[in-house]
């Protein structure tokens, strides 16, 4: 079982793909974990928390949006009276709604917008005082190559996530001297829930782009954010991490 001297993790779109493997991952010492999502239903997250808990974790799961700052200030705060500290923050949740840019609508930016970005200034805003005050702290947020390459269809998620590499490259020289990183890792092509819907031609044209010549697993994600957040990594903030098979370099 937990004490209280392991760590406070949150996670949010925690349920499944990256955000799972993450979970599992800090589950391995043992951490305390929060596990934030927008999901339809609880299945998704009931499946992650089952899993934690046969491994006697400590979890637990919240349907929140974060697009919302004030669903945000709340979630937070509830989290900070229960467990007194927050350690390590992972903006992991993210959507896609792909389409041209002559035909993208004003609704489907800003969603985009608002579900990508804007949840990880509500979120990381939320940890930075207490963060500041236990003078220590990890966060994490997930980018993606594309913010870094640009993917014709996703001007929308594309613009979210090269907005994640700005701003966390901010924060990070913001908070460093009172012991906290701030980090991003960029997935490439992953196998998530999210890849699953594109078609096979579309899977088709990544692979041939990818030299190392297959997809990546949401563990291999996974294993970058906890270094990030490992004291392996203490002397590492405001960098973008690129897990991608070598689709950027």
């Amino acid at each position: 079982m937990n004490n209280s001297s392991s760590r406070v993790v949150v996670i949010t779109g925690g349920s499944k793909g990256i955000g799972r493997a993450v979970a599992f991952r800090f589950a391995e010492e043992e951490a305390r974990i929060v596990l934030v999502h927008y999901d339809p239903d609880e299945a998704e997250s009931n499946t992650t928390l089952n899993a934690l808990s046969k491994r006697g974790l400590e979890a637990e799961s919240h349907r929140v949006d974060v697009s919302s700052f004030e669903a945000v200030d709340v979630l937070f705060k509830d989290i900070l009276s229960r467990f007194g500290k927050i350690d390590v923050l992972v903006n992991n949740a993210g959507i896609t709604k792909d389409t041209l840019l002559m035909r993208m609508s004003e609704e489907v930016w800003d969603t985009v917008i608002r579900v990508n970005l804007k949840s990880v200034f509500n979120c990381t805003q939320a940890v930075i005082r207490p963060m500041i005050k236990q003078r220590g702290g990890r966060i994490v947020s997930i980018s993606s190559v594309v913010g870094q390459i640009g993917n014709a269809g996703q001007a929308n998620y594309s613009a979210s996530k090269a907005g994640i590499m700005g701003f966390i490259k901010t924060i990070a020289r913001e908070v460093a001297a009172r012991g906290i990183t701030v980090n991003a890792v960029a997935p490439g092509f992953i196998d998530t829930d999210m890849t699953a819907v594109l078609s096979e031609k579309v899977k088709e044209s990544f692979m041939r782009q990818i030299p190392l010549g297959r997809m990546g697993k949401p563990e291999e994600v996974a294993e970058a954010v906890y270094w990030l957040c490992s004291g392996a990594a203490s002397y590492i903030t405001g960098q973008v991490i690129h897990v991608s098979g070598g689709l950027y370099m």
